[in-house]
């Protein structure tokens, strides 16, 4: 373990919320929840203003309606994320090679790797820790410079406590855990605080009547080892008091993303097991959404009453990040697995990943061939010798970027009933007017986002 606090943890405060609110002037302040704004879409990010109201990522987008009904429902601008993700992690590339990106709003970084290496090892740990200090707030107004966002910032010896310091850091905060302080500040914090330990591993400490990490740490290893095995046993009794020697390792390549569940009661209804599938599915697609990646191998897990597990997986024709083409390929592949006995977890990933795509054809016609599948030809007696093609509707998005021809640059407030309504605004003006159009004005169009910070002038302009 280090003697300076050189490892530090970023997390971008409520990432998608927060880049829309600096992209629409007349959101900031204001609740903003991004996420799937079909019937059965769920919550990406809210914004502090929406947590206020109780939501949270990954609940129903129905409840948090319900919750926060005046909030702002945007669907998400991936582009956008991701140019202002590429921002921040520039900037953290600035201050060390050793970068390791977790997502597209946080990551681990070692300082001790970069230009300020020699200083911090030759300081005490009194003088490194203000080193690191000062480091860390500039990075956190050059983000701001940049881009307008807020990032709370973590630094501590290890990853373990450098993560748990950003939590405690938020919203747009800094928090240092000095070394050897590690046991004190986890010892009151609860088990769920520890990465790794998911509902199902508290619950199994809970019943052995271990709440906190002071519990975990009092218990002992070979208490730990007995109630959760060996390998996860170990890990966790190391965390508990606070040891972590894992490196930080720059850029590294997911082979996989995947979530999985386990369940107090074994599942035996099919149905409800394709349902809880979809509910995987979905946040298998947030996660594989926030990595800007997407796959082409879907898998799913399953094990069975009698702890025997089954892996089943279907390689699609090009890589995909659609929750439809997902949740439907992995409720195809439990439909082959034998359920009889019940179902003690399940698990939805993908794998064989690629660079994210905005424009997902492979999606698209998976989505015709299924509706293909359940129309019946007509005769071709029957058939009219041509046909004219019936017009496609233009669709718009909540939050979406438009250009009007007439007034500018603006997003998308709504559409129905053949009208869509706009508000014209930059990120670098003030709160816009609103004006609505008919879904065909041809003279409204769809556009880039454009960057949060406006560019500079050329000099002598």
């Amino acid at each position: 373990m280090r003697t300076v606090p050189s490892i530090i943890h970023l997390d971008m405060d409520a990432f998608f919320a927060a880049v829309e609110q600096a992209s629409k002037p007349s959101l900031r302040g204001k609740p903003v929840i991004v996420g799937g704004l079909g019937g059965r879409g769920v919550v990406s990010t809210a914004s502090y203003e929406a947590r206020k109201f109780g939501v949270h990522s990954a609940m129903p987008m129905a409840q948090a309606r319900r919750l926060c009904p005046n909030a702002a429902f945007l669907s998400g601008r991936f582009e956008a994320y991701r140019a202002n993700s590429e921002i921040v992690m520039a900037q953290l590339r600035e201050r060390s090679p050793l970068v390791e990106p977790l997502s597209l709003d946080e990551a681990f970084v070692d300082l001790e790797a970069g230009p300020y290496g020699p200083a911090l090892a030759a300081a005490s740990p009194a003088e490194g820790a203000q080193l690191v200090l000062a480091l860390a707030e500039d990075l956190r107004a050059d983000i701001v410079e940049r881009t307008g966002l807020t990032a709370s910032v973590g630094a501590a010896a290890s990853k373990l406590m450098a993560k748990i310091a950003s939590e405690q850091a938020k919203p747009d905060g800094l928090v240092l855990i000095e070394p050897g302080s590690e046991r004190a500040v986890l010892a009151p914090m609860p088990v769920r605080a520890l990465p790794g330990i998911g509902p199902a591993t508290e619950q199994a400490l809970r019943r052995a009547g271990l709440t906190s990490v002071a519990d975990l740490a009092e218990a002992g290893f070979e208490e730990l080892v007995g109630l959760l095995g060996k390998a996860h046993g170990a890990g966790v009794f190391q965390m508990a008091l606070g040891w972590d020697e894992r490196p930080v390792v720059p850029d590294r390549d997911a082979k996989s993303v995947s979530v999985e569940d386990t369940f107090e009661v074994d599942l035996a209804d099919r149905d409800r097991i394709l349902r809880e599938i979809d509910h995987l599915a979905s946040r298998c697609v947030r996660r594989l959404r926030a990595t800007g990646r997407s796959g082409r191998t879907v898998v799913l897990k399953v094990r069975r009453f009698d702890f025997s597990t089954l892996t089943r997986s279907e390689t699609l024709r090009g890589p995909t990040d659609d929750e439809e083409v997902i949740a439907a390929t992995a409720r195809r592949l439990a439909m082959a697995v034998d359920v009889t006995g019940g179902v003690r977890l399940l698990g939805v990933g993908v794998a064989q990943l690629a660079d994210y795509t905005q424009e997902d054809l492979f999606a698209q016609l998976e989505r015709e061939e299924r509706e293909s599948e359940g129309e019946e030809a007509a005769p071709a007696e029957e058939a009219p010798a041509e046909l004219p093609a019936a017009p496609t509707a233009r669709r718009w998005w909540p939050g979406q970027d438009v250009t009007h021809r007439q007034y500018g640059p603006g997003w998308v407030q709504g559409s129905g009933v053949g009208r869509v309504t706009v508000r014209f605004e930059t990120p670098y003006s003030g709160p816009g007017r609103v004006r609505t159009f008919s879904v065909e004005d041809e003279e409204l169009e769809a556009s880039g986002a454009l960057p949060l910070r406006a560019p500079a002038e050329p000099d002598g302009a």
